[in-house]
């Protein structure tokens, strides 16, 4: 199997007013390792292709999606929907790396795409990288600050991808303001294990854990364990904003999100300018990829101070006068 692959990122702006309706009808599937409920990183993606759709209508924008898609499982889904004309096939998530290209390869017409990667792919594959990090030390700020015991918590998938993008501009963000802080790391070695993710998190708060953060659709999991501590001053910072609104989000002090919906706009916008794919679309606050979003609802822990602190971390970042450097954390 050919890969042609070269590293680096197309810098786009991802406006989606900017995108006109498609101009013939996309047909558009969604592979997905978790549910599309997940509140979190498959959900994620979900809602932005369902948002597309309803934008454009069902006649315009027909939508399909596989949940709990192993990768092994994951090519067999992949060749269905080629099989049913659909025109753009999603794997969300690095793991479908490889069933992703050899699908590509197979069937040159039809547009593929997955990320997280920082690869630019053959001619018919998209991949899209979020520059996590950002998000990542904007929570760590607010971490960082409002920790009473400067033992704070991350309960991460993999080291890898966004994933560990996100650790990083974390760890980063808790040091810029409390440097004597101890962030403790752990993997539960799957981007969608609830059940080791909760235990990874009890585990945390019994060592003296009281800000909690992580990533991927396993941090829900993560979330729901500290939010069996009613009485206790255990706090979460999120990577998903819809985790304010579920029931776990009295703990959550803010959150960042990924923006998808521009990406999928793109995705059509190109497919239908004849370009199947050969680029690398980033998300990051610069672009308008990511939201980020506080929970007035918290009470006292949202100080000003704090939130003023994150916002300028976050107005740093979006200017380009903050570079997070992210890579040095080992």
């Amino acid at each position: 199997m050919k890969r042609f692959f070269a590293f680096g990122l197309i810098l786009l702006i991802l406006v989606p007013a900017g995108f006109a309706a498609p101009k013939s009808k996309v047909k558009i599937a969604l592979i997905v390792e978790s549910t599309v409920d997940d509140k979190g990183w498959c959900q994620s993606m979900h809602d932005a292709i369902t948002a597309v759709q309803k934008k454009y209508g069902s006649s315009l924008v027909e939508y399909n999606y596989s949940e709990k898609m192993k990768p092994v499982d994951a090519g067999s889904a992949a060749r269905q929907y080629v099989a049913k004309g659909f025109d753009i096939i999603i794997g969300h998530g690095d793991h479908y790396n490889n069933v992703i290209l050899e699908m590509a390869e197979e069937f040159p017409k039809t547009t593929f795409a997955f990320g997280t990667s920082g690869e630019i792919g053959p001619k018919n594959v998209f991949t899209y990288m979020p520059q996590s990090e950002e998000t990542g030390y904007v929570n760590g700020v607010i971490a960082g600050l409002v920790t009473k015991t400067n033992i704070i918590g991350i309960v991460g998938p993999v080291d890898g991808g966004d994933a560990a993008r996100y650790n990083r501009g974390f760890i980063l963000g808790v040091r810029s303001v409390n440097p004597k802080a101890q962030v403790q790391v752990a993997y539960t070695g799957s981007f969608g294990d609830f059940v080791k993710a909760a235990e990874l998190a009890h585990t945390q708060i019994k060592a003296g854990a009281d800000v909690l953060t992580g990533s991927a659709q396993q941090a829900l999991g993560a979330l729901r364990a500290v939010a069996e501590y009613k009485d206790k001053a255990v706090w979460w910072l999120g990577q998903d904003t819809m985790q304010l609104t579920i029931p776990e989000s009295y703990k959550v002090i803010a959150a960042g999100g990924y923006a998808y919906e521009p990406v999928v706009e793109l995705f059509i916008d190109k497919r239908q300018a004849g370009i199947l794919g050969g680029e690398c679309i980033p998300l990051s606050f610069t672009n308008g990829g990511f939201v980020y979003q506080f929970n007035d609802k918290v009470g006292p822990i949202l100080s000003p101070e704090v939130r003023k602190a994150a916002e300028k971390a976050k107005a740093d970042i979006t200017s380009g006068k903050l570079i997070i450097p992210w890579k040095d954390v080992k």
